[in-house]
């Protein structure tokens, strides 16, 4: 099985204030250094124990694919180590080794010994290569001519065919179609499984809390952040919204879970209960009841608009179902300082029984990246019990009606 250590790691480039810095430095050496360094990452610490998973997450520049390349060895460290155990398959930029003018056939030999397998168990992997790839018979035509999801098709393919000891995928997938992303998720999770251990990079949530057991997160080249998974994407969402000047904090809810807030505070939520038609607050829902989300809202400030939102998730921190009232079509306009709102949403809950958490957003638009006055994930939580409906299994109920005919 394979493990992942990185020591003080960090990454620096060069910078010249002109272009005969560069030439100066090397010609006349003598008279010092003409350049300063400008750290892409820095002092990266973090280790991947056999069979872990852990997600990499951060904003476009954050140094989520340098670092992948230093792990992997194809740039080399500034500072710092990086030490792996056991048959490592990378999948970073999409079709990094890749010549343009050879068939794809041709490239997965290149690419397979590339990964330490010969010639022969190419030959023997190749049919599984073409069906689990299925680009049909561009197999046999220049990689050139290929579309970006083909080329991620055949790459995955051959990196996977033959289950390694330690995977890294950076966002290559993410230019699939949903089928092939769904299948190869899929055999991601059969690895995972079987003991592979993963290194991912991803913007997408879900696949993030489903695979993975940590996440980091990066920011301006450090690791600002590792935890649970729901966590460090609360907080990265947090994050950017504090970038606009928002605060951040976190604490411990009643069920050890993380809980993140933001905002600047010109409103707030100050209470929000889940009723049922008579006004009772329920902690203990039945699948399918009827209920009415009430949420009170506090406004500190003028406003010239406000706009409350709400997400349901998860006890993985997976999204569920959200909506605010912009969608909606009822956001509130020109609210003075001291004024009092409240909310009721009326809805039948049809979840599958497990534990829910609610996330509320107060924004003065659709998203809570401008003007954030408030979110604030594990807001409210719940349980949901099927009580008296048929058995079934998953995360939404939606009992039909049948008809059978012999």
């Amino acid at each position: 099985m394979g493990s992942i250590s990185v020591k003080q790691l960090g990454k620096a480039y060069k910078q010249y204030t002109n272009r005969w810095g560069r030439l100066a430095e090397w010609v006349l050496p003598a008279l010092g250094p003409r350049h300063r360094l400008k750290w892409v990452i820095e002092d990266i610490n973090f280790q991947l124990a056999p069979g872990e998973a852990v997600g990499i997450i951060g904003v476009n520049g954050a140094g989520k694919s340098t670092l992948l390349k230093l792990i992997t060895g194809t740039a080399q460290p500034t500072t710092g180590s990086v030490h792996i155990t056991g048959r490592v398959a990378a999948l970073l930029e999409l079709g990094m080794g890749f010549h343009p003018d050879f068939t794809g056939r041709q490239n997965a030999y290149m690419a397979g010994q590339l990964l330490g397998l010969s010639v022969e168990e190419i030959g023997a992997y190749m049919p599984e290569i073409e069906a689990f790839a299925d680009i049909g018979d561009y197999i046999d035509q220049p990689v050139r001519v290929y579309s970006s999801g083909m080329q991620m098709r055949l790459a995955f393919s051959v990196a996977t065919v033959r289950r390694p000891d330690v995977l890294i995928v950076d966002e290559a997938l993410s230019v699939g179609d949903a089928y092939f992303q769904h299948k190869s998720f899929e055999r991601i999770r059969a690895f995972r499984k079987q003991g592979t251990t993963l290194l991912i990079v991803s913007h997408d949530r879900a696949a993030i809390q489903s695979i993975c057991d940590r996440a980091l997160l990066l920011d301006r080249g450090r690791l600002a952040y590792q935890g649970a998974p729901e966590a460090v994407m609360d907080y990265y969402n947090a994050l950017i919204a504090e970038r606009d000047g928002a605060n951040v904090e976190q604490t411990t809810a009643a069920d050890g879970r993380t809980q993140t807030s933001s905002g600047n505070g010109l409103a707030t939520v100050t209470a929000i209960a889940i009723e049922n038609a008579d006004g009772a607050p329920l902690e203990v829902v039945n699948v399918g009841a009827p209920v009415t989300l009430r949420v009170t809202v506090a406004v500190h400030a003028d406003l010239p608009r406000l706009v409350l939102g709400y997400m349901i998730k998860d006890r993985l921190g997976q999204q569920i179902y959200g909506t605010n009232t912009h969608h909606m079509g009822r956001p509130l306009e020109q609210l003075r300082a001291g004024e009092r709102v409240e909310y009721r949403f009326h809805f039948p809950l049809n979840l599958g029984p497990g534990s829910y958490s609610v996330t509320t957003a107060l924004t003065s638009s659709e998203t809570h990246l401008a003007d954030n006055y408030e979110w604030r994930d594990l807001a409210l939580l719940f349980i949901v019990m099927n009580m008296n409906r048929n058995e079934f299994v998953g995360t939404s109920w939606m009992e039909p009606a049948i008809e059978i005919a012999r």
